[in-house]
């Protein structure tokens, strides 16, 4: 499908018309040609672009790694093992933000089940718990 509108490529790909405004301000999209009604024209290329923008995002790359990723996708040296290593990267930081919220989380249950819920503020070990230092 050739010659889409904006709103006909947000309604196909369920990504929004200003965030796919934005991703072309960003560079992670190209802006389209204008018909002589000054009415943006995508091709089916844009569509492929934000389903890949959109499943990277969801595997928590950011947008300037998007960038990255799209760059080496299109570069003929790309190999594998280039993109592989951008992937064992995010899947260690992810790793490590779970073991940091797994940290915080029996933190805040300990506190949570210390707390009676009820009587004065002052007495509160959640409340005390924040103000040590």
């Amino acid at each position: 499908m050739s010659g889409m509108t904006i709103g006909q490529v947000a309604k196909k790909t369920g990504t929004g018309i200003e965030t796919i405004r934005f991703y072309e301000r960003k560079g992670l999209i190209d802006e389209p040609p204008r018909k002589e009604s000054g009415y943006r024209q995508y091709d089916a290329d844009v569509v492929d672009r934000l389903v890949f923008i959109q499943q990277a995002k969801t595997l928590g790359f950011t947008l300037a790694e998007i960038q990255e990723l799209l760059s080496l996708k299109i570069s003929p040296e790309t190999t594998s093992r280039e993109i592989k290593k951008i992937a064992e990267v995010k899947l260690a930081d992810i790793e490590a933000k779970v073991k940091m919220l797994k940290r915080m989380q029996r933190t805040l249950k300990k506190l949570v089940e210390k707390c009676p819920g009820h009587g004065p503020v002052d007495h509160c070990p959640i409340l005390e718990a924040l103000t040590k230092r």
